[in-house]
Order: C-alpha cells, then structure tokens, then sequence
C-alpha cells in the first residue's frame, strides 16, 4: 500500500511540473447558463459580443470561424478555420484558436481554449483557459496580445447580458471599410 501511495505521488508531482501556465480567467455572467452557452455556440450569438461574423457548428470538428475583419483576405479575418474540439452541452466547450494576422509565425500553429460553464447565484460562472503556447520567436507577443484581449472579450460578453443588447459592429465595420479601401488605393 505505502508503495501505491508513493507511486502515485510521484506520478502526481511529475503531471504537475509537466503542467504549462496558461491564460486562465473567469468571470460571472447575469444570465442563466442556457443563454451564455448560446452565445458561445451560434453564430447569432458570436456576433452579439465577439466580432461581427461567425460560422459556429457545435460539434466535434465543427466549424469555430470568427471574424473580426469580414473585409479581409481569406486566411486574415481573424480565428477563421478554427474547429471545435469538445462539447459537453452547457457545461464545457473547447476549440482551437490561432495568433493575430501580424504575428504569421506563431498564426500559422494553434492553441487550445477551453471554456467551462457553471450555475452561479448570480447567473453563470464561465471560466476561460487558453494553453498551448510556446516559448520562443513570437509565441511570447501572441501570449502578450491574448492576455489583453480575452479580457475584453469577457466584458463585452457581461455587458451584452447587462444591457440585454447585442454588440453594435456598425462603427466597426466602417472603419474597417476605410482601411481596406485606403490599402486598396496604396500604389502596388
């Protein structure tokens, strides 16, 4: 038995030095699990908080398309052939994720993010977790942009369920407009 046990303390102590550091935030949303779950797993739902196109197919190796620049080339919209990895339904949801189009290097792999829903006093407790990352060329500044952006994207998720309204792209769009247009007139 004193075997068994120092076995498996071992093995323990040897998972969790092996465990990466990841992006780990959490946040309480005011709506029942079912709506914030929905948010994340339609495209409807992307586009009341996240950016202003999606193609969501909720299912293992389904379709996880975000995009933020519906203007851009494909390839440069943002997650844009992302996939969904797991589903438990209302309770986890996982997906891979890519860089930013400015940092080609570190875009051209993938990393994991995995969200937890759970049942609050005050509505949903949703934990995000995003892993997979490397160490080295431009891994640090895609961690770096990520630790930034996650943040925002949960606050946008809160404030869309504590106004009751869906995200307003318009402006968005339009300056994106703009930039395209101006980097189409640019002299080739």
């Amino acid at each position: 038995m004193r075997f068994v046990l120092s076995a498996l303390l071992s093995l323990a102590a040897l998972f969790a030095s092996a465990a990466e550091s990841g992006i780990e935030l959490a946040v309480t949303v005011k709506a029942p699990v079912s709506e914030v779950w929905k948010a994340w797993t339609s495209s409807a739902g992307i586009t009341s908080f996240f950016a202003p196109e999606a193609e969501v197919d909720p299912r293992p190796d389904g379709a996880f398309h975000i995009h933020m620049d519906p203007y851009g080339a494909p390839g440069m919209k943002g997650a844009d052939t992302m996939t969904v990895l797991a589903v438990e339904p209302e309770k986890l949801l996982s997906f891979t994720w890519n860089a930013p189009p400015h940092l080609p290097q570190a875009r051209a792999q993938r990393t994991v993010v995995i969200l937890r829903f759970a049942p609050d006093a005050d509505g949903t407790r949703l934990t995000l977790s995003h892993v997979g990352w490397g160490s080295e060329g431009e891994w640090p500044k895609a961690r770096t942009y990520f630790e930034k952006a996650w943040p925002n994207v949960l606050k946008n998720l809160q404030t869309r369920f504590d106004t009751g309204k869906p995200y307003d792209w318009t402006d968005w769009l339009a300056r994106l407009k703009q930039l395209h247009a101006q980097d189409a007139a640019k002299p080739k």
